[in-house]
């Protein structure tokens, strides 16, 4: 059981101010920057994806740069719009019908990552039948730059004292500001490392070490799977949201890992149909 934090917190939060920098009047987050940083270099990386002929079906990319600098603005509107409104309906409904201004009011809660998934995969098929683009391949492409904003968001999350973990004595426990004069875990760092930092290096260690860009779909379910099950690991250390709580006994089950699970099963099923697919042009 925890006891006095000056004893089990060895890693000192490190204090850093929310506000990156002020323009005059205008003042600019760490975690608006995190937005920012994962979508450009997600862009970056995304573009030399695309124009490697070698790793796609036929040794063609199905997709132009023009037409990824074109979806940059569809991809942050489905991220920013699904995100919010997803947060509202998982985890604050309650409080949005009662005060709808709240629902515009993004100090009040944040993002959901479930949301902001569906929010730019309707950004996606939507582009892809515009621009007759395979939509499997677009997913794909996505999918792969996606932990780059996992990895920054998580980061932000750390420096901004959100979202952090239940009570510990590990050695690497943090007390934050926000989190009461406890150790806890800091678990938005464990959701950098594995959704970002090692969801990033498999993926691309299937994209040019497997070469399964030429299986549409398949890096697509790699990536809904790793995800989940790197979310669904972390919620075991992850304070659950104070609206909700546990779902299921004192400290059993989270919205987190409810929206997760079916996640496995979605990636599951991508994987398979990629290969089946793949097996029927052989």
């Amino acid at each position: 059981m925890p006891i006095a934090a000056d004893l089990l917190a060895i890693m000192p939060f490190p204090d850093i101010d929310p506000i990156a920098f002020s323009i005059g009047p205008l003042a600019i987050h760490w975690y608006g920057l995190a937005y920012v940083a994962g979508i450009l270099l997600g862009w970056a990386y995304a573009r030399r994806i695309a124009a490697n002929d070698s790793l796609w079906p036929g040794n063609a990319s199905p997709i132009s740069r023009v037409q990824l600098d074109d979806f940059i603005v569809w991809a942050a509107l489905g991220v920013v719009l699904g995100g919010r409104l997803g947060y509202i309906f998982f985890y604050d409904l309650t409080a949005v019908l009662h005060d709808p201004v709240r629902a515009v009011q993004i100090w009040n809660g944040g993002m959901s990552f479930h949301g902001g998934l569906a929010g730019t995969t309707v950004a996606m098929i939507l582009f892809a039948r515009r621009h007759a683009i395979p939509v499997w391949s677009l997913f794909d492409i996505v999918a792969t730059v996606v932990p780059f904003g996992l990895f920054f968001g998580r980061i932000a999350n750390f420096i901004n004292g959100e979202l952090w973990g239940r009570l510990t004595d590990v050695p690497w426990a943090v007390v934050f500001p926000t989190g009461g004069p406890f150790a806890r875990h800091p678990s938005q760092l464990y959701e950098a490392g594995l959704e970002g930092i090692v969801l990033l290096l498999v993926l691309a260690a299937l994209v040019y070490g497997m070469r399964v860009l030429k299986s549409p779909g398949f890096i697509s379910g790699v990536f809904v799977c790793g995800y989940a099950l790197s979310r669904i690991f972390v919620e075991f250390f992850r304070e659950p949201d104070s609206q909700l709580g546990y779902l299921l006994g004192t400290n059993w089950l989270t919205m987190g890992m409810v929206l997760s699970s079916p996640m496995i099963l979605l990636g599951l099923w991508a994987m398979l149909r990629a290969r089946r697919q793949a097996a029927l042009q052989l």
